[in-house]
């Protein structure tokens, strides 16, 4: 694993989560009318930005009148000691949410985050997600009775009388794999996935299943997607992806052999690629892997020859 570098996207962030504290609902009460607070407004999974496509940050007054108006109002934690809030505007109609805020867009924080520093990225991420969590998560799945935000909106409560389950948000693990081949020349296995454009490569990913460790899902999507057996795994990292809730493990594999048979479901081809060749498509202007997510650092280090 590399240690040499900025965390990835939506990782690391600026805040103390508190998670001691925020159980406490007089604490929370007090830091929700300090004036020192923080608000985050969201609307719809978006951040609301103003000039300059920068999320909106309200104090005051101006915080009070939307935690009125918002649905939702979670504890994210505290920045130098003042506490940041999300409030989710959902309910609203857009040009109305945008009028509450003061903002001048809703805009995606992956559109963003080229333009954020990696603390406010994690932030906002960790902010939608919660805030989507809550929006899922209005009625309890055993019973169907109505569920109670608590500890901050970190917890839900069942309100029925016979049940009271307790409802945590959930983190939906997946692994993303960059696979070489056995022998020489150093290649990597890269697919195009179905509903990717023509010439689209990315590196091999899927979810954990129930019952699986991390390696099994590496030997099961490799062989289900690519009809790949893989050896010598190798952990890479992971990374926040709260969209809605995922959590991306990284990891290195070697092809016990070259031979790839997709399933032209999940994966429409695949091939192998060497050094010169990703060279080339990053010259012609063909991007490896998101630039917000793992599969960038993945596909980057191999082409640096990094272990």
């Amino acid at each position: 694993m590399r240690t040499d570098e900025r965390p990835l996207a939506y990782g690391g962030g600026w805040l103390d989560r508190a998670g001691g504290l925020r159980a406490d609902p007089e604490w929370i009460s007090e830091r929700l009318a300090g004036a020192g607070s923080v608000l985050l407004p969201l609307w719809r999974d978006r951040c609301l930005v103003s000039a300059g496509d920068t999320p909106v940050r309200l104090t005051g007054a101006a915080a009070a009148e939307v935690r009125g108006a918002a649905d939702e109002v979670v504890f994210l934690g505290l920045a130098d000691g003042a506490a940041v809030f999300a409030a989710d505007l959902s309910g609203r109609a857009e040009s109305h949410a945008l009028r509450l805020a003061g903002a001048d867009a809703a805009l995606d924080v992956r559109a963003l985050v080229g333009r954020l520093g990696p603390g406010d990225a994690a932030v906002q991420a960790y902010a939608r997600g919660l805030l989507h969590w809550h929006r899922q998560q209005r009625h309890c799945g055993g019973c169907g009775a109505a569920t109670v935000s608590h500890d901050g909106g970190h917890v839900r409560a069942c309100a029925g009388p016979d049940c009271g389950r307790l409802l945590f948000p959930r983190i939906e693990p997946a692994i993303i794999v960059l696979v070489e081949a056995p022998g020489p020349p150093a290649r990597c296995l890269l697919a195009r996935h179905g509903g990717a454009p023509e010439g689209a490569y990315s590196t091999l990913a899927g979810f954990v299943e129930v019952g699986e460790s991390l390696e099994d899902a590496v030997r099961r999507e490799m062989a289900e997607e690519a009809g790949v057996t893989v050896t010598d795994l190798a952990y890479q990292g992971s990374q926040a992806w709260p969209f809605p809730a995922g959590l991306m493990v990284g990891f290195r594999a070697t092809a016990a052999s070259e031979e790839v048979r997709v399933d032209g479901v999940e994966l429409l081809e695949a091939r192998w690629f060497t050094r010169d060749e990703l060279r080339e498509r990053v010259a012609a202007g063909k991007p490896l892997g998101r630039v917000d997510s793992i599969d960038h650092r993945l596909l980057h280090d191999w082409l640096a020859g990094r272990d």
